[in-house]
């Protein structure tokens, strides 16, 4: 059977990068007699912003098979003290810089790390500015023919993580925030759909202090028209029908959001 071995970059696909990187995987899984299925998850993940390349691995990996191996690569700090990391969560293994990537994949106590130290497992020569092909890709390569991650190095306790937006209550409500704006323009945010579905019909959603309606999908909503919804990911979605939530609503990512189950009315002028 073929390993599998995702990739998700933020290299662009105009430089050969990316190939380097599959050339070296499909070397070691020849030499050890075995086949790999490579598959691109996103090689658009914008230039350095590891937030966005999390987020792309919480949304692809719970659709792939036990065993899988990701392999991931958004490393504004390579050739620095920054380490290399495999970290086996979930029946998967994922495989890149200790930046905060896998952030999606450590909670809980059922998550092992691996700092990628020994020689076996890499490239004779190591360049110290492409770890992604001489150090990463070899990693991903061996796990994915059979090789165990704890082979790899020894065992870390304090893998680096993104400082995420915190989800609170507020006076009755939730608060969250933006945390990315797709290519559609559509915000997701930090707010998960279990802190949603439990509230009634007249849940109102506060992007930036402008209301927006709860709806079901897209459709639900006029063309040019915002609303909340909850999306494919399991996050509270901000969206324009046809159109772009960031730009019209002016959101980034930090943008304030807030749910509450009743519209805040504005008080009458007395005459």
């Amino acid at each position: 059977m073929a390993g599998i071995v995702t990739l998700t970059t933020d290299f662009g696909l105009r430089d050969a990068y990316v190939a380097e990187m599959k050339g070296v995987m499909l070397g070691i899984a020849r030499g050890a007699r075995q086949s790999l299925d490579l598959v691109d998850v996103t090689h658009e993940v914008e230039r350095h912003d590891i937030t966005e390349g999390a987020l792309a691995l919480e949304a692809a990996a719970p659709f792939f098979p036990s065993g899988t191996v990701h392999l991931a690569v958004v490393d504004p700090g390579v050739g620095t003290a920054r380490r290399g990391l495999a970290v086996a969560a979930d029946g998967h293994v994922f495989v890149g810089p200790d930046n905060g990537l896998f952030t999606p994949f450590l909670d809980g106590d059922g998550w092992r790390a691996f700092e990628l130290a020994e020689a076996d497992y890499r490239l004779p020569e190591v360049s110290r500015t492409f770890h992604g092909r001489d150090v990463f890709a070899p990693a991903a390569a061996h796990v994915a023919t059979g090789v165990d991650p704890s082979r790899l190095g020894p065992r870390l306790v304090d893998p680096v993580r993104l400082a995420w937006p915190e989800v609170r209550a507020v006076a009755g409500a939730v608060a969250g925030a933006v945390v990315h704006a797709d290519r559609f323009g559509n915000l997701i945010t930090s707010i998960h759909a279990r802190t949603v579905e439990p509230l009634d019909a007249d849940v109102v959603i506060r992007v930036g202090g402008r209301e927006v309606p709860l709806v079901g999908t897209y459709a639900d909503l006029s063309v040019g028209r915002p609303g909340a919804l909850v999306g494919s990911t399991g996050r509270l979605e901000i969206a324009v029908r046809e159109g772009n939530a960031a730009t019209l609503l002016r959101a980034r990512r930090g943008t304030p959001v807030m749910v509450s189950r009743t519209s805040s009315k504005p008080s009458r002028r007395r005459r």
